[in-house]
């Protein structure tokens, strides 16, 4: 036991000569306790939310508002928008302690208690009564809701047992054994997917939000419980599996609307911070910036695409997972070729299409191509938008004309960088290009065989070279076909390059 602990009042009669004094915590609410904290945090300049980006001028400036306005509020969004994570940092305003009655359940205030039994023990025991404190992190309860939750899960119900055993009529107060809301007393209740809790359950919940009233087994128990209620929805779930019933949304005093990331710093940001990146590893791992830039515009763009369902949304999950399996394929490449670098290359993202597919619900013309080819297609347009950036402007015919005059390179994913960075040299004018990338002649083989492949797919991605499994890259099929219907204008090599 630390020494603070030890020096915390044991007693009800030592808690009223303590700085927890009955003026202080006898009338003070969660909902004071909450605002009074983030008040003093505003006036530091404290970050209240560390490590939520994105929201901080629009989600948190409203979340702030809820509690100064001492509202009930809930966080409305599609999946992976970090509305959890906001609600289980609430903690952080709350004090770091606070007394309470020993062996309360529902963590009675010493000052004014509601349950019976710590009313039956203050009158008798005085200033004698023993005090427990409660750490703020036991202050938050949450609940995932599902329809199978019960009236007794949330509010409690009668137990037989405890009646027997302490000889009480069934109908008294101290027979009941408590659900999950009286056991939050004094601190922040939340639920996650509020519209998959049954329409009765929720009637409970509001009755509790406005009168503190409630029923077990028909038994009428006075509980005015201190809470802050918080909760969370997808508003797919309004139409798809339930709602919430109009009584509980009017009594919730804030709804506030969450959201994904508004740019793409501002999503690789996010993705940069939640991705498993740094990792013990044999062999040092960097990841490109570019890489970076088409693993978020990916998800941007599936966002967008019509064949995506719009409803259900494209969490922030998709290229945090898909950037941890394009390191881990970059590490399997390059512990296999017993190199020291290990760095992404666009067929790693390829080959991370188990961490997309799952993550997109489709429509129905998503469903005829399949997952699968509509994950490449959303590859190849988001490598191209990153080229675009990078490669603007820039004279690509040397290149093109490499391939125009029949060369072809397929290149195996698992083959070690100094082989690959020797094939692509063979194409004139490609590794002068490095630099539009920031990336010296001097750069370690598998950062300049990442970067020449992203050329080389983003030509493709713009329909200027094409691209096969049977052949790899060659000259785009239309171009080739002008070509030989011109009667073959201009020198061909005399030979077929090709490296498999």
């Amino acid at each position: 036991m630390s020494k603070a602990t030890q020096e915390l009042p044991r007693t009800l009669g030592a808690l009223r000569q303590s700085p927890h004094s009955e003026a202080k915590l006898g009338t003070r609410s969660v909902k004071d306790e909450l605002r009074n904290n983030l008040i003093c945090k505003i006036q530091r300049g404290e970050v209240l939310f560390p490590g939520i980006l994105g929201y901080e001028d629009t989600v948190v400036p409203q979340i702030i508002n809820a509690i100064l306005s001492r509202h009930n509020f809930i966080l409305l969004g599609l999946r992976g928008q970090a509305k959890t994570r906001l609600i289980r940092m609430l903690t952080t305003m709350l004090e770091e302690s606070i007394p309470y009655i020993e062996g309360c359940e529902i963590h009675d205030n010493p000052y004014k208690p509601i349950c019976r039994r710590c009313h039956h023990l203050v009158a008798a025991q005085g200033d004698e009564t023993p005090i427990a404190w409660l750490h703020r992190d036991q202050r938050y309860v949450e609940k995932l809701a599902t329809p199978d939750v019960t009236i007794a899960d949330m509010i409690g119900d009668i137990d037989p047992i405890k009646a027997a055993r302490r000889g009480q009529d069934i109908s008294d107060e101290l027979t009941v054994h408590y659900g999950l809301l009286p056991r939050a007393n004094r601190g922040i209740f939340a639920i996650n997917e509020l519209p998959d809790l049954a329409g009765k359950i929720q009637v409970g919940l509001f009755n509790i939000m406005q009168e503190g009233d409630v029923q077990i087994k028909g038994y009428p128990v006075r509980l005015p419980l201190d809470l802050m209620l918080v909760f969370t929805a997808n508003p797919e779930d309004y139409t798809a599996r339930g709602k919430i019933i109009t009584p509980l949304k009017d009594r919730i005093g804030s709804e506030i609307r969450t959201h994904y990331p508004a740019s793409l710093d501002q999503g690789i940001a996010i993705t940069e911070q939640e991705a498993w990146l740094r990792r013990e590893s044999p062999v040092e791992v960097r990841v490109p910036d570019y890489m970076r830039q088409v693993v978020e515009q990916l998800a941007f763009l599936a966002r967008e695409d019509k064949r995506v369902d719009k409803r259900s949304g494209v969490s922030q999950r998709l290229p945090i997972s898909a950037l941890e399996n394009v390191v881990s394929n970059a590490e399997r490449r390059a512990l296999k070729a017993k190199e020291g670098i290990a760095v992404p290359r666009i067929v790693d993202l390829y080959s991370a299409l188990p961490a997309i597919t799952g993550k997109l619900e489709l429509e129905y013309e998503g469903e005829l191509k399949g997952g699968d080819t509509v994950a490449r297609e959303l590859i190849r347009t988001a490598v191209g938008k990153v080229y675009d950036q990078h490669f603007e402007g820039a004279n690509m015919s040397q290149v093109i004309q490499w391939f125009d005059l029949g060369g072809t390179l397929k290149l195996d994913e698992n083959v070690e960088s100094a082989t690959m960075v020797k094939q692509l040299t063979g194409i004139q004018g490609l590794m002068e290009k490095l630099k539009n990338l920031g990336l010296s002649a001097n750069e370690p083989d598998p950062v300049r065989a990442s970067a020449a492949e992203f050329i080389l797919e983003g030509l493709h991605a713009h329909r200027r070279i094409s691209r096969s499994e049977e052949r790899g890259f060659a000259a785009e099929e239309k171009r080739r076909e002008s070509r030989e219907e011109g009667g073959g204008r201009g020198e061909r090599p005399n030979f077929r390059r090709q490296y498999n």
